[in-house]
């Protein structure tokens, strides 16, 4: 299916790794122009060589969206990019449970997760709405509707991420510029493969002698199976970034398997 990209040019912030540069990949595939951000410069340069491999136009951007101005430095880069999509997919997790959170462990998530993508958010919208078409898509997470107990700061942030990815399509009305949110389930990422790995060798030392498949099994139960990996998070994200999505706006995408249920 030709999903109309053609030509069209996007910032992903975080693709230099990860479900980020598979979204970046998958872009270019549809004909996107991309720019690849992220905070090490090899690592953004080597997504942006596969991007242009595809035939298009691809562009880096660093810096730490955390950071003083450096948000809304990359959301003018986009801007001068001619970046008509924006992905918000940056975002850290990190486990704390209520027990041993700490308010500076709140502090970051929110830092980390939400603010970024207010200020790239921000930035950006005046060059979308003076050119009538835009696309604004979050990342947030299947802990948004089954909050993780083990990653309290996490979940809530995301939480926040869906409230305002509602909130922004409301605000946009009329503009032609949709905002619509993704939530992955448990994806298989390097990432994944370390705290995997990690809660392993926790309970190995723990005498339980469970192995890494029995952790990742009782992790993600979920109807279709399998776990998730990052094309199928990309193929959604860039369905909603098409014209054909133009109807389709304020919605929280569950991208989980089916682990989180309905509605």
């Amino acid at each position: 299916m030709d999903l109309r990209l053609a030509g069209q040019g996007a910032l992903v912030t975080g693709s230099s790794a990860g479900i980020g540069a598979t979204i970046a990949e998958t872009l270019a595939d549809e004909g996107c122009e991309v720019l690849v951000h992220g905070r090490n410069a090899g690592a953004a340069a080597a997504v942006a060589e596969r991007v242009a491999a595809r035939g298009v136009r691809a562009e880096v951007v660093l810096g730490d969206l955390t950071e003083p101005g450096v948000a809304e430095q990359v959301a003018l880069t986009a801007r001068d990019f001619g970046a008509r999509i924006l992905v918000n997919n940056a975002g850290p997790f990190a486990e704390h449970d209520w027990d041993s959170s700490q308010p500076s462990d709140w502090r970051a998530a929110f830092e980390g997760n939400v603010l970024p993508t207010v200020r790239v958010s921000q930035t950006l919208l005046p060059s979308l709405r003076a050119h009538g078409w835009g696309r604004v898509i979050t990342i947030g997470s299947r802990a948004v509707r089954t909050p993780l107990p083990h990653m309290v700061t996490y979940s809530a942030a995301k939480a926040a991420v869906v409230n305002m990815t509602t909130s922004l399509a409301r605000h946009l009305a009329g503009t032609g510029v949709t905002a619509n949110c993704v939530s992955p389930g448990v994806i298989v990422t390097p990432s994944m493969y370390r705290m995997i790995e990690e809660r392993a060798a926790a309970e190995a030392d723990e005498g339980t002698g469970r192995d890494e498949a029995d952790i990742a099994a009782e992790y993600a139960p979920n109807p279709s199976g399998r776990l998730g990996r990052p094309q199928d998070i990309a193929a959604a994200v860039a369905y909603l970034a098409s014209p054909l999505a133009d109807y389709v706006n304020g919605i929280e995408l569950r991208v989980d398997g089916g682990i989180t249920g309905t509605p």
